[in-house]
């Protein structure tokens, strides 16, 4: 019997092992680009076409390669980094397991033109599935330009797995961002089918930071910098206004390499306490700088994650210096009353608060009520108290006809504006009491409608009454005329008297051109004008005139916050966000008629008990419910 276990060839290797190092367009961006640091360059252009599919370029003025060198670059495992053991955990360049480029020209067809300063001609490569196919002697300028066409040629099921050009060039400016944030004393700029992206000049860590996220951070950044015999950091984290609800603009440098940590990040948003929402991101440009014996960056393939010695310490370290920064540029909030003198002088001032005080005030009903959940509750006879007291022990859970059920509505509609669920199939009591209200409009009400709390609207009729969230609600109604839109009623679109022109930054811009086509069905009419710039012709009617920048913001963000949260198709996603962006806010005003006509429209709707992330529009409360709740 023949031998069954042979050696791959050396192509079909070198194709395994591009699997973990070169997943898209992107990864090869990255791998390129720090190569080219590497070589010492002072300036770095990145030339793409089709998001990197068809060309991706990258040339720099570094100190090029020999004619040996340039043919051995190819080899799998390659490097100029490491000669023994001991150098690998010393490491502070960015690519040094010598895989990039063999694993490139493994899945692309790649030219190389290099040519040292001490060459009088340069070196030019070209390969085709890890073959040599051509090598000569050319005339070239000092550095290296190399340039990899139709990625995935060869391999063509990986190729059908690449996103749309759209999604591969977000993924591009990221990794393109990442590099340039890095090394702000090298000039970097991206071109993209001819237009150029970014042009970076060279200067200081705050003027990339303004180049690449924008000048209204200018006066919103504050400094980091803490020096100690372990670690070195420094870099910039922006003020709490900053916040946002998506991740986008937070950068950990690890010796120069970004890296992703949820570990450290926590150490950040730990040092925001109290500053900003709980589902709000700071912005942060950090770098740490240590010793590589500290650090192990061959743990991941794309070496985006890596290990620390002690990321305790680490960790305490990076939290210090933020609240740091923050408390000496006075942004920590603090406590500053000015008592009046006669106020200074009562005895709960004056006193100290003794344990033994302490102690009696806990004991006290006063103390129990207020700290006790549901202490409006307290009025009650000890009877309803203690089935109240139960539900609480139960999660809430709600039981029609029971004093339990507005322990449990009355926390729904507190926590209402905070939870964000997946739609739950319907159970049998609650599609029964759902068929009983569908048909109901606000003409067979009892009495006008009625808002309570800037939130909600008290409708109420003969045998029950309904408590309808004007957001949730609003979503509904407008989700429901967005899914028409898409199916082939477009929405009207009210043109702009005066156009507003949009600044967004690269990625947003990428993001928003993805989005047009869908946006066009629905009102929007927005052209594109220059780099990042876009012109809003018109807008749908529901939109205020003045207010059109705000609006299209606000569904950019929205729209990024909800792929970070839900894994939705993108279609699903731009719905859900145009709908909460356009729908009407707790906290705002609505006249007796528009709250007739939201109740008129909910109650239409395909499906009004829910809003299109699962939270419920309404709740319902039944007279013989309410009657037994004050035991009647």
């Amino acid at each position: 019997m023949a031998d069954r276990i042979l050696l791959l060839p050396d192509n079909i290797a070198n194709q395994i092992a591009a699997g973990e190092v070169i997943q898209r367009p992107a990864s090869a961006v990255k791998e390129l680009l720090e190569n080219a640091v590497d070589a010492g360059a002072t300036e770095i252009k990145l030339f793409i076409n089709d998001a990197g599919k068809a060309l991706l370029q990258v040339v720099d003025n570094g100190s090029g390669m020999s004619e040996t060198d340039a043919r051995m670059a190819f080899e799998r495992h390659a490097t100029s980094k490491i000669k023994n053991i001991d150098d690998l955990f010393h490491i502070r360049t960015m690519g040094f397991r010598g895989e990039a480029l063999a694993s490139i020209a493994a899945v692309a067809q790649v030219e190389l033109r290099t040519r040292r300063v001490e060459d009088e001609v340069g070196t030019c490569i070209e390969i085709e599935n890890s073959q040599v196919i051509k090598q000569s002697l050319v005339a070239a300028p000092v550095g290296t330009s190399i340039c990899m066409k139709n990625l995935f040629f060869n391999v063509p099921a990986r190729r059908n797995f690449l996103k749309s050009n759209a999604a591969e060039m977000r993924h591009v400016i990221d990794e393109f961002i990442r590099v340039a944030m890095s090394f702000p004393s090298i000039f970097f700029s991206l071109t993209s089918n001819g237009q150029q992206i970014f042009y970076l000049e060279a200067g200081s860590l705050k003027g990339r930071i303004l180049q690449i996220l924008g000048t209204n951070y200018n006066a919103k950044l504050v400094a980091v910098k803490e020096d100690t015999d372990y670690l070195n950091i420094y870099g910039f984290v922006g003020k709490p206004e900053t916040a946002k609800k998506t991740r986008g603009d937070q950068y950990f440098f690890v010796n120069n390499r970004f890296i992703k940590s949820a570990y450290l990040n926590h150490a950040v948003m730990n040092a925001y306490q109290q500053m900003i929402g709980t589902d709000s991101f700071p912005a942060y440009v950090l770098f740490i700088d240590l010793d590589p014996t500290q650090i192990d960056v061959n743990v991941h393939p794309t070496k985006q994650e890596i290990k620390f010695e002690d990321e305790k310490i680490i960790y305490a370290f990076i939290q210090a210096a933020v609240k740091h920064s923050l408390a000496q540029f006075s942004i920590t909030p603090t406590l500053d009353f000015e008592l009046d003198a006669s106020i200074q002088g009562l005895d709960s001032i004056q006193k100290p608060f003794t344990e033994e005080r302490q102690t009696a005030i806990k004991e006290g009903s006063i103390f129990q009520t207020f700290t006790e959940a549901n202490q409006a509750h307290k009025v009650m006879s000890g009877e309803v108290n203690s089935v109240i007291r139960q539900a609480q022990d139960d999660n809430f859970v709600v039981d029609k006809g029971s004093s339990s059920t507005f322990v449990s509505l009355s926390k729904q509609l507190l926590d209402m504006d905070e939870r964000v669920v997946t739609p739950q199939p319907q159970t049998t009591q609650q599609q029964s009491s759902f068929s009983n209200v569908s048909h109901l409009t606000s003409n067979e009400a009892a009495a006008p409608p009625a808002q309570l709390f800037l939130s909600y609207i008290l409708v109420p009729y003969a045998d029950r009454f309904l408590v309808i969230h004007q957001q949730a609600a609003h979503e509904r109604i407008l989700y429901d005329r967005l899914v028409a839109a898409l199916q082939g009623r477009p929405m009207a679109t009210q043109r702009s008297l005066f156009p507003a022109t949009i600044e967004l930054t690269p990625v947003d811009a990428v993001l928003l051109t993805e989005l047009l086509p869908d946006l066009q069905q629905l009102g929007y009419s927005i052209e594109h004008f220059g780099k990042s710039a876009f012109v809003i012709q018109g807008t749908p009617a529901d939109i205020d005139t003045g207010n059109e920048k705000a609006a299209l913001e606000k569904i950019i963000e929205q729209y990024k916050h909800f792929s970070s949260e839900l894994k939705l198709p993108k279609r699903e996603v731009l719905l859900r966000t145009v709908a909460w962006q356009q729908s009407v806010k707790t906290g705002v005003s609505l006249s007796e008629k528009e709250m007739e006509s939201l109740v008129n429209d909910l109650f239409a709707c395909g499906q009004p008990n829910a809003s299109p992330s699962g939270r419920p529009t309404y709740l319902e409360f039944k007279k013989d419910g309410l009657e037994k709740m004050f035991m009647r």
